[in-house]
C-alpha cells in the first residue's frame, strides 16, 4: 500500500524531475480523466472481453466452428449444448461467434495500422510543403471522399478479388482520406509556429521536422478518429462479408453469418440476429471508447 501511495504521489507531482516522469504523469492524468467516464469504461470493458474471447477461443468455444451436424440443423436458443442455437448446417452459432471475433480483430487491427499511417503521411506532407504538392494530394483525397466508403470498397474488392486480405486492403484504401484531412489541418496550424521556425534555423530538413516535430502532435487527434472509425470499419467488413466479397465460407465471419441466416430470418431469426448483435455490441464499444478518448486527448475540449 505504501509503495502504491508513493507511486501515485510520484505520478501526481507538479514538479517532475525527468522527461520520462513527465510523460508517465501525463498518461496517468489522462487515465484518471478517462476513468471518470462510466460509458467509456463500459466500452473498454467490452473490448477487453472481446480480446480475451479471441485469445482463448480454442478453450472456451464449446464446439468446432466448422463441424456440421445435419441432424441438428436450425436448433433454437437454449438447446442443450447449443445455447445460441445452430445454423442451417448444424454448426454451433456460439462457437462461430467466438472464432469470428478473431477475424473482426484481425480486420480492425490491419486497417487501423494502414489507413491512419497513410493519411498521416499524405496530410502532413501536403500541409507542410503546400503549393502544387498540397493541391495534387488534396484533389486526390477529394476524389476518394466523393464516393461512399462501402461503394468504393466494393469497387476495389471487385478489382482485387474476393478474400479477407483484399477486403482489408480495400477498406484501408477507402479509410485514409479523413485522416489526411485531419493531419493537414493540424500541420497548417503548426508549420509557422515559433518552435518549428527555431528547429528550421537549426538546420533541420522537412523530413525531420515532419517526422520528429509535427507527427507527434497529430497523433492524439488521429487516435480519437481511429477509435471512432472502428465501428464503420467493422460495418464495412461485415457488409463485404454479407455480399460474399470478404472472408469466404466456411470462415465464421459475422457478416457472412448474417448473409447465410437471412434466408431463415422469419422462422429461425436467431441465425442472423446473433451475429448482428455481436456487430452492434462491438461497434457500440468502440464508439463509447472513442468518445472517452476524445474527452481526454482533444486539447481543445473541455477537461
Amino acid at each position: 500500500m505504501t509503495e502504491m501511495t508513493g507511486l501515485r504521489a510520484w505520478l501526481l507531482t507538479d514538479t517532475p524531475h525527468s522527461r520520462g516522469q513527465a510523460r508517465l504523469a501525463n498518461l496517468y492524468h489522462g487515465w484518471l480523466a478517462f476513468r471518470r467516464n462510466p460509458m467509456a469504461m463500459f466500452g473498454l470493458a467490452i473490448l477487453i472481453a472481446l480480446l480475451a474471447i479471441a485469445a482463448l477461443a480454442p478453450w472456451i468455444a464449446p464446439h468446432d466452428p466448422f463441424y456440421q451436424d445435419l441432424t441438428a440443423r436450425l436448433q433454437p436458443l437454449g438447446t442443450p449444448g447449443h445455447p445460441l442455437g445452430t445454423d442451417s448446417l448444424g454448426r454451433d452459432i456460439l462457437s462461430r461467434l467466438i472464432y469470428g471475433s478473431r477475424i473482426t480483430l484481425y480486420i480492425v487491427t490491419l486497417v487501423a495500422l494502414i489507413a491512419p499511417l497513410a493519411g498521416l503521411i499524405v496530410g502532413t506532407v501536403s500541409g507542410y510543403l503546400g503549393g502544387w504538392v498540397d493541391l495534387v494530394l488534396m484533389r486526390i483525397t477529394d476524389i476518394f471522399l466523393a464516393f461512399p466508403r462501402l461503394v468504393l470498397a466494393l469497387a476495389f474488392v471487385a478489382a482485387l478479388g474476393a478474400g479477407i486480405e483484399n477486403a482489408v486492403l480495400a477498406i484501408a484504401l477507402t479509410a485514409w482520406p479523413p485522416y489526411a484531412r485531419i493531419a493537414r489541418a493540424e500541420t497548417l496550424t503548426l508549420r509557422n509556429a515559433d518552435f518549428i521556425s527555431a528547429v528550421r534555423l537549426h538546420g533541420a530538413g522537412p523530413i525531420r521536422i515532419i517526422t520528429r516535430h509535427i507527427w507527434p502532435l497529430c497523433i492524439s487527434s488521429l487516435i480519437v478518429r481511429v477509435t471512432l472509425d472502428m465501428a464503420g470499419i467493422i460495418l464495412a467488413a461485415a457488409g463485404l462479408g454479407f455480399l460474399g466479397l470478404g472472408a469466404q465460407p466456411p470462415s465464421p465471419e459475422w457478416g457472412a453469418m448474417i448473409s447465410e441466416g437471412r434466408r431463415f430470418i422469419l422462422d429461425h431469426w436467431w441465425v442472423a440476429t446473433m451475429p448482428g448483435l455481436a456487430i452492434f455490441t462491438v461497434s457500440l464499444a468502440f464508439n463509447l471508447l472513442g468518445d472517452g478518448l476524445r474527452d481526454v486527448l482533444d486539447p481543445k475540449g473541455e477537461k
